[in-house]
């Protein structure tokens, strides 16, 4: 069962159009649980199979994939952006704040900008 705070964060990642990421932080602010960056992780690792929810569409503040366990996780959350039209410089962070959805992250600052 999915609790009512996760189909929150759920709603949110929802509403993330395609072609555009977002991150922990803010997903958790739009779901009103401003510094509950974590409870979106441990939600998105719970998510159903065959689910509708875009999960590779959520990344961490850095512009970068967030690790995980399986390195082929985020090989398919890469390609998955990839295909959407998201670029990645070389060191592997997101190349264009204008991806954002909202908006870029506080701080968020493009190398070399």
């Amino acid at each position: 069962m999915v609790s009512a705070v996760w189909e929150r964060i759920y709603d949110v990642i929802r509403g993330i159009p395609a072609g555009r990421i977002s991150t922990y932080g803010i997903v958790a602010e739009m779901a009103g649980m401003k510094g509950c960056a974590k409870m979106v992780g441990f939600a998105l690792h719970s998510i159903p199979s065959g689910s509708d929810i875009p999960w590779h569409r959520v990344i961490n503040s850095q512009g970068r994939i967030s690790r995980h366990p399986d390195p082929v996780f985020g090989a398919m959350q890469r390609s998955l952006l990839e295909v959407e039209g998201i670029r990645f410089d070389d060191s592997g962070r997101v190349a264009d704040a204008a991806w954002f959805w909202p908006g870029p992250p506080a701080g968020f600052r493009r190398r070399g900008a």
